[in-house]
Formats: C-alpha cells, structure tokens, sequence
C-alpha cells in the first residue's frame, strides 16, 4: 500500500462492505437501488475501483449515511484496527503479490473479524522482538519461501539466461571467464571493474564488490576474490543489467537492506549469473552421468567443478534448481556453514528447503549443531596441515533420531576460498531417488545417526557431543510433570 490512493480506495471499499452487511442488503439489492452493476460494486468493494462522486451519493442515499461520511477515512470501532493497519506501511513491507495473495482478500479477513487478526498480529510483532527478529531476517525467509514455492526453478530467468548467450554470440558449450564477462559488461553497459578502493577503506574488507551508480559507473571487486568469484561478481551485475532490475543493493554482501523488492532482485541477478555460468542442459546431462555411476566416485564431483570452473557453492546451489526440474528431486536442502578454527561455534550461514520437510534450519537460540554431520566433520579435514590446498568432497547417509527421514548429503569444501566454510545438499531417500542413484547401496558411503542441535538430542552416549540437552531434559522433565498432574 504505498499510495494514498489505494489506501483511500480501500478504506471506502470497507465501508460500503461493513454498511451493506450490517443492513442486510445484498449486492443485488444495492445494484438495484443505486443502477450500479453488481460486479462495479463488488470491485468497488474490494478496494479496486472508487466511484466518480455522483455514484458516491447514490451508494451513500442507498445505505443512509451521508456523503462526508461515506468518504471520509473514519472507520467503526470494530474496522479501526484494519484502518491502522492500512495507514501504516506494514502492508507495504509484505511481499503479497510475490506469493499470489490478492491484498483485498487479506483486508477482507481483517474485516471479518479484526480484534483476533490484530491480536494473531500483535502476537507475532511480540515474538519477534524477544527473539530480536530484524526486518531483514523476514526478507529472506519470505525470500526462501518464495524459492521454495517454485521448487527454486524459474524458467523466465533460465530463458533470459539463453537470450543472453545468443545475443552476445557466447559459447554455450564453455563457462565465460571473467575477462570475457567484464569485457562484455563495459562494451554493452559501460560500466567498467576496477580492483582500486578497497586498500583505501579498509571498513569495506568483509564485502565482496561494490557498485558505484553515475555518468561513469564502475564496479569495485575485492582483491582477495578468487577467480570464480570474480566472475560470478560480474555475471551478477550482467544479470541486473540485462533484466533491468532497479530497485537493488549496491553491495555484495549485505550492508544494508531496503526492502524486499532488493532483496528479490538480488536472487533474480544471482540466479541469472548461476545460470549463465553452469548451462543447465550441459550440466543436467553431467549430473545424469554422475547419477548413474555404480559406485560412489567424489573426484566427478571435483571434475564438475574443474569443468564449469565454477565454486563449491555456486556448483550445489545450481543443483538446488536443476534436480526439482529435471530428476524430480524435490525433497531437498542446502546448508553453508561457517566456522573460525579458534572457536568451537558453527554458524548456519545459508540455508534452502524445498518441501519443507528437512533439518536443520538457522536457530537463533545459540545452540550447538550436531557434530555428526558430513558438513561439520569436514571441517576437521579441511584443519589439517596435509590438506592446505586440496579441494574436499564429503558424502554420508544420514538418518535423524526419531525420525524415518534419511537423507543422502553431498559436502563440498575448497580451503582457498572458503578456508572456514563448507556447503552441502541433502537428497531424501525415497522410491524416486533409489531409482536415479546406482552408487546409493555403495559401502563406501559412511550411514550414521544424527539430529538437530545437542541439545535436543536424546544420544546421550554420543562421543561428538557439544553441550548437553538441557531442552530435551526440560520436554521430559514436562512430561512427567503432566502424568503426574494426570494421575492425581
């Protein structure tokens, strides 16, 4: 609800609604009265028509109320919650129409039955304050959703991708270089890379590149970025460029975010850039080939990365889309972590869950990851002095405690790039995969126990634990309390 006029628009839709209803006239009997047809009125409404003023005085006769009234922003006791809400920008802020949601359909359960809604409303508002829920963090899990919604596939972008290819003569067949795609960038947008900035203002280390907007736009990479990265940098500013995104952040990695509009638009650009490096019908048929080893190989995995040149990340989050697709693999997550040798804290860094179905997901709670999984236990690899530069490959079958859920987890680390960090993509084992993986049954592939944090987990014997389960403790020690309380 960004403009005035659609707030006014519903506002005067509410109204005509709440007076209708309140007199038991139906939308017939008011088209009868005033001469204004049944599907006007019912648009009217919904907030998507508001009347020339002649017609407001007929509908404002027709309901017996005056005019001022009828078009005045003033609303009943029981719409005023709607009526706040409306004015302040916390509709404006919800991406609706990015999942479908028609904010008139919203509006109308708001009036339908305003103090629950607003008290549902206010509840969440609480919430999110005691766990320090920032705008941002509702971004991206709107964001996720969003993915999740389309199985992270969008072919329009797959398509504008090609468009791309053919009309600046690429060669599908290879991955474009950086030199390739910054060439590219400053002959079609003008907009040149430099390395030069970063050493002056050592506050922008953390940050991979910055975009600098104007007559003679550049866009500044950090020195340290490797090669991949690099080129993934200037993909990703061809994709905001050539899909003519405007509202975006001018930084990678967030500073700031503006809206959910940015944050959107970023993911279009970078799903852009992952599908201008990795072409999805080389790789789908790569990964069919992969599919049908009979036993599990990891150097094809590092083989796929040596072939797109591509990152560890960039190469897995590429499947998060392709295997939905084209493998109907749509049970699925992709975790990042990260983790500083120093300190023995995992951060859950990046996170995507088709289906729903899958752990773990980034706890705010500041509990401790179960050191089981393949993505954790292959940063005691990557910590050893013989594997300083050698790219890892991690793979396990994973089954949570109390759970028939078993998950097949791909994990990938390259110490000179992510020193600290290591990606994964789980595969739920059902019919389906069984079908589509020879190497499955290989005895190779490591089968163990895990859960979500330590503590929840009820391995009390667990040699890798981090912290005791001091939740679960708490559930049993309820439980008992409320047989207890049963009995008596």
């Amino acid at each position: 609800m960004k403009l005035q006029e659609d707030v006014i628009r519903m506002i005067f839709g509410l109204k005509v609604k709440q007076l209708r209803t309140d007199k038991g006239i139906s939308l017939t009997d008011l088209a009868g009265k005033t001469g204004i047809s049944v599907s006007y009125l019912n648009e009217i409404e919904k907030g998507k028509k508001h009347p020339k003023p002649s017609k407001v005085a007929i509908i404002a006769d027709a309901l017996g109320v005056t005019y001022d009234y009828l078009v005045s922003l003033q609303l009943s006791k029981r719409l005023q919650p709607v009526g706040e809400l409306l004015q302040s920008n916390i509709l404006s802020e919800l991406p609706l129409e990015h999942f479908g949601l028609d904010i008139s359909r919203v509006l109308d359960l708001f009036a339908t039955a305003p103090a629950k809604l607003s008290a549902f409303v206010n509840t969440l508002l609480e919430i999110s304050r005691a766990f320090d829920l920032r705008v941002e963090q509702f971004y991206f899990s709107a964001l996720r959703s969003y993915q999740e919604l389309h199985d992270n596939y969008f072919e329009e972008i797959e398509l504008e991708a090609e468009r791309f290819v053919e009309q600046f003569d690429l060669d599908a067949e290879a991955t474009s270089t950086f030199e390739e795609l910054a060439d590219l960038l400053l002959q079609q947008y003008g907009i040149s890379t430099s390395f030069d900035g970063f050493s002056a203002h050592p506050e922008l280390a953390p940050l991979r590149s910055v975009f600098i907007p104007g007559q003679n736009p550049r866009l500044l990479l950090n020195p340290i970025l490797t090669e991949h990265q690099k080129a993934f940098a200037v993909a990703r500013e061809l994709g905001f460029q050539f899909l003519q995104l405007q509202e975006r952040p001018y930084t990678s990695t967030w500073v700031k975010v503006g809206s959910f509009e940015e944050v959107l638009n970023n993911f279009k650009a970078s799903y852009f850039a992952g599908a201008l490096l990795l072409n999805q019908d080389r790789l789908v048929q790569d990964m069919q080939g992969f599919f049908e080893l009979n036993t599990w190989q990891p150097q094809r995995l590092l083989q796929l990365m040596e072939k797109y040149d591509t990152s560890p990340e960039t190469l897995l989050h590429r499947l998060t889309s392709l295997l939905p697709k084209f493998f109907n693999i749509k049970q699925l997550f992709f975790l990042r972590f990260h983790h500083k040798p120093a300190h023995d804290k995992f951060i859950l860094s990046k996170e995507l869950h088709l289906a729903g179905l899958h752990n773990p997901h980034a706890s705010f709670l500041n509990e401790h990851y179960c050191r089981r999984w393949i993505s954790l236990t292959l940063f005691q690899e990557l910590e050893k002095p013989e594997n300083p530069d050698k790219s890892l490959v991690g793979v396990q079958r994973s089954s949570y405690i109390n759970s028939v859920n078993e998950y097949l987890v791909l994990a990938l680390a390259q110490p000179s790039e992510s020193r600290h960090g290591t990606v994964s993509i789980g595969l739920l084992l059902n019919e389906n995969l069984r079908n589509k993986l020879h190497f499955l049954e290989d005895p190779a592939i490591t089968i163990r126990k895990v859960n979500e944090t330590c503590e929840r987990c009820p391995a009390l014997d667990c040699m890798e634990r981090a912290a005791p389960p001091v939740i679960l403790e708490k559930q049993l020690w309820q439980k008992q309390v409320n047989q207890v309380l049963g009995h008596l």
